[in-house]
């Protein structure tokens, strides 16, 4: 049994990770349920980093920031994306320890980062939260998870934090 262990494939698992509570439980939930520990797993963290606002001013002239707002503004961005990365990658630690992590940020839509880096990396599974959203502000807002999982070309695994650990209740 130990040698189907060692010579099994090596899966390349992408769980893209965001700001919010949902996908550091489907993170968690991955670590569990997903990753075996004696396996050539590979645990990829994406983080996409949303697309400068850019806002031209009414005359055409320039833009409405300044070099320096712009500056700060990437900052801020790039200084969220290491840290949702480091809380990931503590995750990771505290639960796994062992299994094989690298971390990737792509810049752009999540849901062109995420179906591009799938592609590019040839992952086995892509892991993601949901929000939950009602179907009413998921047709304003659209469902990443929902457009990844008829985008890309392997398992999705749409993970849904339970309410009561989202609001505190039982």
């Amino acid at each position: 049994m130990a040698n189907v262990a060692a010579t099994a494939k090596e899966r390349r698992i992408i769980v893209a990770v965001d700001e919010g509570e949902e996908s550091m439980y489907a993170l968690t939930w991955c670590l569990k349920n997903v990753i075996s520990q004696n396996s050539n797993d590979t645990l990829i963290l994406l983080y996409a980093k949303p697309p400068r606002a850019v806002y031209p001013t009414l005359d055409g002239t320039g833009y409405l920031f300044s070099s320096d707002i712009m500056a700060s503004m990437d900052k801020y961005i790039s200084d969220m994306a290491n840290g949702v990365m480091e809380k990931a990658k503590k995750l990771c630690r505290e639960q796994s320890g062992e299994v094989k992590v690298e971390a990737r940020v792509g810049d752009g839509d999540p849901r062109d980062v995420i179906c591009d880096m799938v592609e590019k990396l040839g992952a086995d599974v892509l892991v993601m939260g949901s929000h939950g959203y009602g179907w009413i502000k998921r047709a304003f807002l659209g469902s990443v998870s929902n457009h990844c999982a008829q985008h890309v070309k392997c398992p999705v695994l749409i993970v849904k934090k339970p309410k009561s650990t989202i609001t505190g209740s039982k």
